[in-house]
């Protein structure tokens, strides 16, 4: 079977290439041709011949493009994914100028606010239990079984308890009672004893108010048994021992906050519809038309590499061609190393250039330029005005 090779002219037409990335963009079906014609040259024709076909150029020309898509947006990706991650996967991000922001930080810093009960995404539910004359132990996982909907096998973990003194403000000044500060006679010397205290009173300085309620709480602390609480393997022991108040027995109700362990536990957010990992990230195929002259550069040598490649593997089908009273040996091997040297090389170029324009090292660039603009600044003579 006699399969025709490069003639040395082409007309492209849509469908020509694998996947049709590209085939209706203006140009690329200009640049088509001559891209096989710029490859099969480069590889040695019309001086020998080049054992490929047009679609074989358009294929190079196509899997090239894309190829330096890739590389573009997957450093992108790299560059800007912290902001990425969470945002909507249903905008193209072509085209798109991207602004980072503190998501990404701000997510990573939530679990420290879950555990200070100041933010996050843990709910923080309320519970109340009641307070049973001469009982000290609470157990809290059985009240959960007995009063949330826990599944099996999940716990909850009390974030904060509610059993405390009242605050020493309230007996600091009483306004209806007059007593608190112990400052009625003082009021009485004044003349204001006549007065109603619920909207007359005595204003003493700031610190000694602080005095006043330090002293009631230290005072509290030292005479009297202090409210406080211990929290051992989810189980209550609170101090004082409650008093029995009422006929059933009960002294009334503690109150709290609990998280369940499970939704603490969960990485998981809802990712509908949202970026979540690099796979997902809203990049498609570059428009060929939108891309410069020095990334098509990077494109006509990439898909000259691939077709060398595509050829070496071709004449590796037969290593010698026999001729009368000779043989003619190909050089399958010497196409493919040096395929494979060049699409290295156009590869370790093409991210090394994108790494030099990422944003960090631009920004230690513009901060370079100006450390050198202000040394050269430095260097103008002042000149001296007089008046």
């Amino acid at each position: 079977m006699n399969i025709p090779i490069w003639t040395g002219t082409s007309t492209f037409a849509a469908g020509q290439t694998p996947f049709g990335f590209y085939d209706n963009q203006t140009d690329f079906r200009n640049d088509a041709d001559k891209v096989a014609d710029f490859c099969a040259r480069r590889l040695g024709y019309p001086l020998t011949d080049i054992e490929l076909q047009s679609g074989s150029f358009y294929t190079a020309f196509e899997e090239a493009i894309t190829t330096y898509g890739n590389e573009l947006y997957a450093f992108r990706v790299r560059e800007n994914f912290l902001s990425l991650e969470g945002a909507s996967s249903l905008i193209e991000s072509n085209g798109q100028i991207m602004k980072p922001n503190m998501g990404g930080v701000v997510r990573i810093s939530q679990q420290y606010g879950e555990e200070a009960g100041v933010g996050g995404t843990v709910t923080y539910y309320t519970g109340s239990i009641h307070l049973t004359g001469s009982v000290q132990d609470y157990d809290m996982d059985a009240w959960a079984e007995a009063n949330t909907d826990i599944i099996p096998g999940d716990r909850i973990e009390l974030k904060r308890v509610f059993y405390e003194a009242p605050p020493a403000i309230t007996r600091y000044f009483d306004p209806y009672a007059g007593t608190g500060t112990g400052m009625i006679d003082l009021m009485d010397s004044f003349g204001w004893g006549n007065y109603s205290p619920a909207i007359n009173f005595l204003m003493m300085p700031l610190n000694y108010d602080l005095q006043v309620i330090q002293a009631i709480e230290l005072n509290d602390q030292i005479r009297k048994s202090n409210y406080s609480f211990e929290l051992v393997n989810n189980r209550l022991r609170i101090f004082p021992i409650p008093n029995a108040v009422s006929s059933d027995g009960y002294a009334g109700h503690m109150f709290f906050e609990y998280i369940k362990e499970s939704e603490r536990q969960n990485p998981y957010q809802d990712g509908l519809n949202k970026i979540t990992d690099v796979s997902n990230v809203p990049f498609v195929n570059p428009n060929y038309d939108e891309i410069n002259s020095i990334g098509r550069q990077w494109i006509f040598e990439y898909a000259l590499a691939i077709s060398k490649e595509m050829l070496g593997y071709i004449r590796g089908k037969y290593s010698t061609i026999p001729i009368p009273d000779a043989e003619v040996t190909l050089n399958q091997s010497d196409l493919l190393s040096s395929a494979t040297e060049t699409k290295n090389a156009l590869i370790e170029r093409l991210r090394g250039y994108f790494d030099e324009t990422s944003r960090t090292k631009l920004m230690e660039n513009r901060a370079l330029e100006g450390d050198y603009l202000e040394k050269e600044l430095n260097k103008v003579p002042y000149t001296i005005y007089i008046a």
